[in-house]
Parts: C-alpha cells; structure tokens; sequence
C-alpha cells in the first residue's frame, strides 16, 4: 500500500474543504484509530496508509453531505491521492452513500470503526473527565442499547462492521476504545494550536 501523500499534505487537504472542529477532530480520531489499529493487526508497515485514510476518509462531508463518498475521488485525485486508497475512503460509506464494498481488513475496520467512534466520542462528553481514559467497555455497551443516544450514529452499519472482521460486538468496542485511547491525548494537543 503506498501513501502519496505526506501527513502534512494530508492534513492541509483535509482544511482545504473542513472548517468545523468536530469534522477536524473526527478525522484526526479516525486517523489515530487506523493507525492503532494498522499496529494491532500486523499491518504496521501500512500504518501510515491506513491513518492517511482515516485522516481524509471524510473529506467530503462537510461541503457536500448529500454527496458523501461521491464527490470525494473529484477532490483527492487531484491533489495526487492513488486509486488504491481513493476505493478505501469510498467503502465506508458501503450500503449508505457508496457502492464500493469494503474488501481489505483496513477497509473492513474503517467501516467498523468510523460510526463506533462517533458513538463512543458522544459517550466520553457525557462523562466527568470528557476523556475515553476512564471509559469501559460496558459503558459502550449500554450507550449502544440506547437508540436515542448519539442517534446518527448507526447501530446497524457498527454491527455490519464488526460481522464483516469475523468479531463479536464487545471485541469491536474494546479494541476501537483502546484505540481512542491511545490517541486521544495527541488529538487534544493538535485541536488546541
């Protein structure tokens, strides 16, 4: 898997058509989490392409929601993103605004993790600390029982990711947690330049 882009190119392509902070902290708790997770699965030597992924995977949410994974190959190909990585931002929105099926493991985690996130994030502003450090996996759990709780969060595209790793539900929340967890204080630093 080759990354074209530098983070830094990565990132001021990601400002280029992101403004608000939430987008910009998701993607840079996206990007963290494939990086963990690139690491957990033996995929360290794509790390890079796997958070570089994460990191873009929403570019074009922001400017064209009704668009999402549609108007993104207009906006990366330009800027020298490859094919390869291009297909992989498109396959998380499989099912709900794409039509590119998620077929390599990182794919397979980006669709799994992206809407997880969202819902364990929502979860962590509820709490004392705001933080995941403190969080457990029950505390997951009982927020994804919840359907009124981080409502636009999909409990059905989580549940189709974690079917599509070959994992139990409880594995998914356990793994992306520690994975935004060992992300979460970096990602706090770079919101607060």
């Amino acid at each position: 898997m080759t990354c074209n882009l530098t983070r830094e190119q990565a990132l001021a392509l990601l400002r280029e058509y992101n403004r608000e902070s939430f987008h910009i902290q998701h993607a840079l708790t996206v990007e963290g989490v494939m990086r963990w997770f690139a690491n957990e699965l033996g995929y360290g030597a794509d790390a890079d392409f796997w958070a570089t992924v994460g990191l873009l995977h929403d570019i074009d949410f922001e400017n064209w929601p009704q668009e999402h994974c549609v108007k993104a190959p207009e906006l990366l190909r330009p800027a020298g993103v490859g094919e390869e990585m291009i297909h992989a931002i498109c396959s998380h929105g499989y099912g709900i605004c794409s039509d590119v099926e998620p077929e390599h493991p990182m794919e397979k985690v980006l669709f799994a993790a992206d809407e997880l996130t969202g819902l364990i994030g929502a979860a962590a502003l509820m709490r004392p600390s705001k933080s995941v450090m403190d969080m457990e996996v029950s505390s997951i759990k009982k927020k994804f029982k919840d359907k009124k709780f981080a409502a636009g969060c999909s409990r059905e595209v989580i549940q189709q990711g974690a079917e599509r790793l070959g994992w139990e539900l409880p594995v998914l929340f356990e793994k992306t947690l520690a994975a935004m967890q060992s992300c979460e204080e970096a990602i706090r630093n770079e919101m607060s330049l």
